[in-house]
């Protein structure tokens, strides 16, 4: 797809990107940007096809890009659309223009800066806006509200947001992505490493959600009991059982247990009344959206790094097969490629991802991914105590709430039909 000043013949994708590669001199040029988009499965075929280029159209090749687009959809439920830009502008003529010029800097009395060299001070001025930091937020925004444009006119009612859970207030671990070799292998029965993540962010966000529930009924209720006349401590731990389901010997143990349990509770925070209670229980609610959320932080930051560190053991593992089919002569390979393409696709797809990580930084840093990952799931392993700490407390709370729930009913006057009934 071409912008209206472009050359026609570079709708021929092979004369495009051969063009590309003679209008970079320097041979660490940026030839390409490359955005990879998810197509709605609720969508057909055709109608993906169009919602894609609709959105290429309007974002890129009208602001002067020319856009590859290639949709892939091989049935297994993950169609998405690779878009390849160029990253020079054309000139009026057709040909292409400077991504950046030089301007000079200038001293406060608006005289050029002279260096020690003798040169004068310069900086870059980007020609176009295109790689700006804020462009990729744009394209996403964009791209979401696109998409739920499509679904609308569907008549259908799923929507995405290109926002992560932190930023739309959503309190849950986000899932990995499996890839269509694991999204196979799990439809089949087969338990994959990501499927397994996945399952256990799973369970942590149920238990997460039903501690907040817990925490939240806990400190509505004990809002409720009044301060003033509040009933004792020693009062609401006699009624936690309300002698009910005390039959038998290991029904009695069991509640002097729970008792013993509650009471090392107030002993360990220093509760020795209502209003200290109430305190407690809110102390308690912050310190759980705490651990929720560097739990949730540190998931997420190990999610990324053991992305990192696959991608390095896939990139390191078949590095040997990559080298050597590169250095084969282009008539063989074809026949190599075919033997070994797993391989091969494995290594670009690793190379392609750790380039786009390092993002222009030299080397691998796989000691101190290692090392970070390490200490995360040292810190993630006390979060995790933490968490089960004020699930104990909340038992501890919940408890005596029951308690003074109790009392509170105890306390409540019999009315003359209530005596009526219970005499009948």
């Amino acid at each position: 797809m071409l912008p209206e000043n472009a050359p026609p013949e570079y709708a021929d994708r092979t004369i495009l990107w051969n063009a590309v590669e003679k209008s970079e001199p320097n041979s660490n040029a940026q030839l390409a940007r490359e955005i990879e988009v998810s197509l709605p499965v609720e969508l057909t075929r055709e109608q993906n096809i169009s919602l894609a280029r609709e959105y290429v159209e309007r974002y890129f090749v009208e602001q002067g890009m020319c856009a590859d687009l290639c949709v892939h959809d091989t049935g297994v439920g993950n169609p998405h659309a690779h878009i390849m830009l160029t990253m020079r502008p054309f000139e009026q003529d057709g040909t292409w223009g400077a991504k950046s010029k030089k301007e000079y800097m200038l001293d406060e009395y608006g005289e050029r800066i002279r260096l020690k060299n003798g040169e004068f001070k310069t900086r870059k001025i980007c020609t176009v806006d295109w790689n700006d930091r804020d462009k990729a937020e744009e394209w996403r925004s964009a791209w979401a509200d696109a998409v739920n444009t499509a679904l609308e006119k569907q008549n259908l009612s799923q929507r995405v947001d290109h926002r992560s859970y932190v930023r739309q207030g959503i309190e849950q671990v986000p899932t990995v992505h499996l890839g269509v070799a694991a999204s196979q292998m799990e439809k089949r029965g087969i338990r994959t490493e990501r499927g397994d993540q996945n399952r256990e962010i799973a369970v942590t966000n149920q238990q997460l959600g039903q501690l907040r529930a817990r925490i939240t009924k806990a400190k509505n209720a004990l809002y409720a009991v009044p301060i003033t006349d509040a009933p004792t401590m020693v009062s609401v731990m006699s009624h936690i059982a309300d002698g009910k389901n005390l039959n038998t010997r290991y029904q009695r143990i069991a509640n002097l247990k729970t008792q013993a349990n509650v009471l090392v509770f107030l002993q360990q925070n220093q509760v020795f009344d209502m209003a200290q209670l109430v305190e407690k229980i809110e102390k308690m609610n912050n310190e759980f959206y705490d651990v929720s959320n560097n739990l949730k932080k540190v998931d997420r930051r190990l999610e990324t790094l053991d992305t990192h560190l696959t991608q390095c053991d896939n990139l390191n593992r078949h590095k040997g097969v990559y080298k050597k089919y590169r250095e084969l002569d282009p008539k063989k390979r074809d026949a190599f490629y075919q033997k070994h393409s797993d391989e091969i696709q494995c290594y670009e797809t690793a190379k392609q991802y750790l380039d786009a990580a390092m993002n222009g930084r030299p080397g691998l840093p796989v000691k101190s991914w290692t090392a970070e990952r390490d200490r995360l799931t040292a810190e993630r392993f006390t979060l995790c105590e933490d968490y089960y700490r004020l699930k104990d407390e909340t038992r501890s709370v919940e408890l005596l709430r029951k308690g003074a729930e109790n009392i509170m009913r105890d306390s409540i006057p019999v009315t003359q039909h209530q005596r009526s009934y219970e005499r009948e």
